[in-house]
């Protein structure tokens, strides 16, 4: 099942917008899908970290 998906309006600096939709072409992508995956590696590597604090703390 696809998951949920939800419509948002954001504001982007320009320089950031081209180089993404730059990056989302190169890989065939939406820019919608690239921003996407790119939120969810970010948010991935945040639980990461966060999962390696409470491994490493005291």
């Amino acid at each position: 099942m696809k998951p949920i998906k939800t419509s948002v309006s954001i504001t982007i600096d320009d320089p950031i917008l081209n180089r993404v939709k730059q990056l989302a072409e190169l890989e065939d992508r939406s820019l919608s899908s690239y921003i996407n995956l790119v939120l969810r590696k970010h948010l991935a590597e945040l639980e990461r970290k966060k999962d390696e604090n409470l491994i490493n703390s005291p």
